[in-house]
């Protein structure tokens, strides 16, 4: 018998960091909840980093995830921009890794590619198909259904991200292996 596997998907930003959680049993989905966590513009950048610390924090400790998806970074032509969506991102992936929380990473193009069927979709085709394969999401912002467009992938590529999450376990020294062997147990 199948098990509901609760799979939070996270857009890094450092303005704007979407989340958004689905349940999967099998290869139906399911929305659960949705959001932004921001923040301030104004203050020095380790404020902002620990702003949205906090906030991934509550998020993950409010919510239970399973498993989480991660947008990979893109290069662009600003390198200073990149850098700090880096920065961002790193959060993201910290904070459930120190909850013991397997982790995955997703490319924008894959992200795209899995949920609209084209890997240079635009915002508006992406929230549309999240808006079809999720119709009781509510989301207000592009972030948030960023999100569970991520949360969307990993929900249908998890089985191939299982062998590197296995090698992440062997590699894993600290209080979360135990719960990262635990979560891939549940999914054979």
């Amino acid at each position: 018998m199948t098990t509901d596997v609760r799979i939070l998907g996270i857009d890094p930003g450092l303005r704007r960091t979407g989340w958004g959680l689905i349940a999967t049993k099998g290869t139906k989905l399911a929305y659960l909840a949705c959001g932004v966590v921001t923040s301030d513009g104004d203050l020095p950048l380790a404020l902002r980093l620990r702003e949205l610390h906090e906030g991934i924090t509550r998020v993950v400790g409010d919510h239970t995830p399973d498993e989480v998806a991660v947008e990979e970074t893109f290069v662009n032509k600003d390198a200073q921009a990149t850098l700090k969506l880096g920065h961002a991102r790193a959060v993201a992936l910290l904070v459930p890794a120190l909850a013991g929380l397997p982790v995955s990473e997703y490319a924008a193009n894959l992200v795209k590619k899995t949920v609209c069927g084209s890997g240079h979709a635009e915002k508006v085709q992406i929230q549309a198909m999240v808006r079809f394969l999720l119709p009781k999401a509510e989301f207000k912002v592009a972030d948030a259904a960023d999100a569970l467009a991520i949360a969307i992938t990993h929900a249908n590529h998890r089985g191939a991200h299982s062998l590197k999450r296995l090698h992440a376990v062997d590699a894993a020294q600290g209080p979360g292996a135990a719960r990262i062997a635990a979560a891939l147990a549940r999914q054979a």
